[in-house]
């Protein structure tokens, strides 16, 4: 028996690229669909830690244990609070109990094979500990290089039209990035060494989303390495941050959408993604972009898509 009850809309190809282009929907889905309501949201969140939370470029040409130490518990607080913040509602107060959840299920308590037997403790832990640290070490990396001169960051007002490319280049170049990390993560040895770890979370919450091995965020957040060479405004860099190490929290909160107060709702967990954990050799990459279509190994949840999906698994079978 599935452990579904709830059906999500099934996942169409991106309209930007689609064939033959459909300008209006393209612009609708750059402009609105990738930036309402959480794309606005990081945005806004990077502006205001750039402006608050980060130390001066100056203050950061040599490494010093308080400055980074500042930036961990900047990104250990708002990964607490997104995450936590998701747990509490939809699985301590369980305020909408399974409505729009993808799986009957919820998460796993007396298993071994999470650290003392609790899904969410092992999460947090591996979020925390090593996802944050990890995190925090590229990041301020990436300050030391641009501070000690070796990238200049361009101004805002000196190029804003640049800078508004580069903050859309944020959510495509993760989403490229992502695509090749999973699928090399997804080859036997890392698999076995690294990658099992995160897919021990079949039934995903809030905390799942960066609850990775070490050496797997190690590979992860190498997406703040393109910056090293493409220059950028520090907002961009915080930006990269903030949608590699918390966004997931949100894609992997277990619900298609969190309701409020009865009429309200924002959309929150990725089907694409819990896809990928249900079924394991589909959607290495995000529904941003069809990288996944184009090597067969696309899945949005239809009829037509599950098909192709048993038929692919069926001739897999038979070749090995």
């Amino acid at each position: 028996m599935s452990d579904q009850t709830y059906q999500p809309e099934h996942i169409e190809i991106p309209p930007v690229f689609a064939w033959p282009p459909r300008p209006k929907e393209a612009l609708r889905y750059l402009t609105v669909d990738i930036m309402v309501p959480w794309g606005l949201f990081w945005i806004a969140t990077a502006f205001v830690f750039w402006r608050v939370l980060t130390p001066e470029m100056h203050e950061m040409r040599s490494f010093s244990f308080g400055w980074v130490a500042f930036l961990w518990v900047r990104n250990a607080l708002v990964l607490t609070v997104i995450a936590g913040g998701l747990h509490w509602w939809l699985y301590v107060r369980k305020s909408q109990n399974t409505e729009t959840k993808f799986s009957r299920r919820w998460l796993a308590q007396g298993n071994a094979r999470f650290l003392w037997g609790d899904q969410v403790h092992d999460n947090m832990t591996f979020s925390l500990v090593s996802g944050v640290t990890v995190w925090t070490l590229y990041e301020a990396a990436t300050y030391w290089w641009y501070a000690n001169g070796y990238v200049s960051a361009p101004a805002i007002a000196d190029g804003p039209f640049y800078f508004l490319i580069t903050l859309w280049a944020v959510f495509f170049w993760s989403t490229l990035h992502f695509y090749l990390n999973h699928r090399l993560l997804h080859t036997r040895w890392l698999y076995k060494v690294a990658h099992e770890r995160h897919h021990l979370n079949v039934v995903t919450g809030p905390w799942s989303g960066i609850s990775m091995h070490p050496i797997e965020h190690i590979i992860y957040f190498t997406v703040f390495l393109l910056w090293w060479v493409v220059p950028v405004h520090p907002v961009i860099i915080i930006l990269t941050g903030l949608f590699q190490g918390v966004s997931p929290a949100v894609s992997h909160s277990g619900f298609d959408y969190v309701r409020f107060g009865g009429k309200w709702r924002i959309p929150a967990g990725d089907n694409f993604h819990n896809l990928h954990h249900r079924f394991f050799r589909v959607n290495y990459g995000n529904s941003l972009m069809p990288i996944d279509r184009v090597f067969d190994s696309w899945n949005g949840g239809s009829e037509e898509d599950m098909q192709r999906m048993k038929e692919r698994f069926g001739r897999e079978s038979g070749e090995s």
